[in-house]
């Protein structure tokens, strides 16, 4: 018999947390005489660890995809995914390029050397792209100083077949918090694409969710959002909850008790003996450590579910088991279900906070021997 820990995928809830987002764009969209930005729907690391093939079924009603692997947009084509899909950072090597028109791909043009290898590819290829402009971020994209001469570069291959649609883009450094650089990057934006022809992309999660950012785009052009992590069920705010902004959770990672036990007053619990009770008490141990992806850096005081009921973690997490306190829950046996992250437990964010990370961390890191498990529909959920 496996160990009883999994990761439950629910495709209804995936689905509702792209139904939250075009909802809220429809309604701003309505309520401002707007045309609604198109929507990206961000499905690049494995699908933030939930899966490519649950992703490309569970968001079937997106404008398109975006991620950055190319075999995993290969794998949405052959999955029967037919819309656009957007590379995030665009081709690697000039060998990607037939891929790129042979998928029908959208590249992403940050640097001079992509524009390069445009410029030597075989003339059959024209492929829609974005050109990157860096407002700030330092990551990606042409400087300010180079956006025009690099613009002026893709409207040449442009005339001469290597592209066909050209798009601006940017990322936003600091839209999960309240901060005016955001403002400030979306200003230079603006100023550096005023007049340019073709769709805007500037939008990651926690810009979709802020209406005042896309709004002030023009509305001559097609616009698209890329919302992320709002998608799984994780919020991209600093103060502000998924729960509080109607997403449900997407992965609810669970295992069981393999152990209870007394511990007497004094006596240290795991490795390095990080937690000692003060006073006797009951601790159950989980099927569940950091080699399934679960933070080793969480603490004592990381919010667990046993039974039902929120308890928390005691002391270091082992490479297969944590501890988890039991004083609250007696009637705690071998085999009571333990909700780590998840539906019925705390959430992937609470979780992320008391380890001094981010819940994209988490959904990412869990390990492929954690045995997934999918639900197609609310029915199936339900038990029925």
């Amino acid at each position: 018999m496996p160990r009883p820990i999994t990761a439950t995928i629910s495709l209804p809830s995936l689905r509702h947390n792209l139904g939250v987002v075009t909802h809220q764009l429809n309604s701003i969209s309505s309520q401002n005489n707007r045309k609604r930005p198109f929507v990206w729907a961000v499905i690049k690391a494995n699908a933030y660890g939930h899966g490519i093939t649950n992703a490309v079924h569970a968001f079937s009603q997106a404008d398109g995809l975006a991620m950055l692997d190319l075999d995993e947009a290969i794998q949405c084509r052959e999955l029967g995914w037919q819309g656009p899909i957007l590379m995030l950072e665009g081709f690697f090597k000039p060998s990607d390029i037939p891929l790129y028109e042979q998928y029908k791909l959208d590249a992403t043009l940050h640097c001079r050397e992509q524009l390069l290898m445009l410029e030597h590819s075989a003339p059959a290829y024209a492929l829609n792209a974005f050109i990157k402009l860096d407002t700030g971020m330092n990551r990606l994209g042409f400087e300010p100083a180079e956006f025009g001469a690099a613009w002026a570069q893709a409207q040449q291959l442009r005339s001469r077949g290597r592209l066909a649609q050209l798009g601006k883009m940017t990322h936003f450094a600091r839209a999960d918090e309240v901060s005016a650089y955001t403002g400030e990057q979306l200003a230079e934006y603006l100023r550096m694409t005023q007049g340019l022809p073709g769709p805007d992309s500037v939008c990651n999660s926690a810009a979709t969710l802020t209406p005042s950012v896309w709004q002030a785009l023009p509305d001559t052009n097609a616009q698209w959002v890329r919302p992320g992590i709002c998608l799984y069920g994780s919020t991209p705010f600093v103060s502000q909850s998924a729960d509080a902004l109607g997403l449900k959770p997407a992965m609810t990672l669970s295992s069981e008790l393999i152990s209870v036990r007394r511990v007497e007053s004094g006596e240290g619990v795991g490795y390095g003996q990080m937690f000692r009770a003060s006073k006797p008490m009951m601790v159950g141990i989980v099927a569940c450590g950091y080699a399934d992806g679960y933070p080793r850096h969480a603490t004592t005081g990381t919010p667990v579910c046993v039974a039902g009921v929120r308890t928390r973690l005691l002391g270091r997490v082992s490479m297969d088991m944590l501890a988890v306190d039991l004083t609250n829950i007696p009637g705690s046996v071998v085999g009571s279900p333990v909700v780590l992250w998840g539906e019925n437990g705390p959430s992937v964010d609470e979780v992320a906070q008391a380890a001094g990370t981010i819940g994209y961390e988490l959904l990412c890191a869990v390990a492929p021997r954690v045995a997934r498990i999918v639900v197609e529909s609310n029915l199936e959920k339900d038990g029925q």
